[in-house]
């Protein structure tokens, strides 16, 4: 049996900062906020050992400093705009950490430089995907982007197995699942999510899951293709199109 714990811990309105905990040793990933994520490694007797950052925005990246001055052994992996970062990473570089290997991908989309980090444990693979993909959702195309790279990024985080779990870092999912309702009103499998959602946490999600009830997963579909072109009145080429017009509809949603 495997001796990881991720945990998520809450910070600042909706984010999550999951934390990796195994032995005396914890990784946290996008740190934020610095306060909740002290608490937790002081109450539980941890050395914060490594910080992974998916992206440059403030509310992934505002708490390392503190985390560092707290333990000032601890490293920082993040892309070449990560100001904070200690050690570079990019497409195909690993980070190690005890007796596992970390894979890093970049999956451009929301900006330019995000990444995901990839960690096989068992048979189990666990991927942090920022604010790539959420539940049900997906993140804006923020201007140093482009939608055609959200879109492959998705696309290939859709190939990975099926029973692949997902660590997003922000909890938007029933509001993502009002806007999932709204293109595929028929589809049963996001009334059942949303009853879900109204109750409890819905993170970390399957790669299944979000392959039956996210829509910017499902843009090859027909009743999404048809559903996007009547409410643009136009004809969508293609999927990448398709999925273009419907991070604009959830952008004014």
């Amino acid at each position: 049996m495997s001796s990881l714990h991720i945990v998520p811990i809450p910070a600042l309105n909706d984010n999550y900062i999951w934390l990796l905990q195994q032995g005396n040793e914890a990784i946290a990933i996008d740190a934020g906020q610095a306060e909740p994520v002290l608490a937790y490694v002081q109450q539980h007797g941890l050395q914060l050992v490594q910080i992974w950052v998916t992206h440059h925005h403030g509310d992934h990246t505002a708490g390392i400093a503190a985390l560092q001055a707290a333990f000032p052994r601890c490293q920082v992996f993040g892309a070449h705009d990560i100001a904070a970062a200690t050690q570079i990473v990019q497409e195909d570089s690993q980070i190690s950490w005890q007796n596992k290997q970390i894979d890093v991908w970049q999956i451009a989309g929301h900006t330019a430089n995000h990444l995901a980090y990839l960690l096989r444990d068992d048979e189990q693979l666990h991927v942090f995907c920022g604010d790539t993909l959420f539940s049900a959702g997906c993140g804006r195309v923020f201007p140093d982007s482009q939608p055609e790279w959200l879109y492959r990024s998705l696309q290939r985080i859709a190939r990975l197995p099926s029973d692949t779990l997902l660590y997003p870092a922000h909890e938007y999912t029933a509001s993502n699942l009002r806007f999932a309702a709204h293109i595929e009103p028929n589809n049963p499998h996001i009334a059942v999510a949303q009853a879900k959602a109204a109750c409890t946490p819905t993170l970390p999600v399957s790669l299944a899951h979000e392959q039956q009830i996210n829509p910017f997963l499902r843009v090859h579909l027909p009743e999404v293709q048809q559903r996007v072109a009547e409410h643009y009145q136009a004809d969508l080429v293609d999927d990448v199109a398709v999925f273009t017009a419907l991070r604009e509809w959830k952008n004014r949603f």
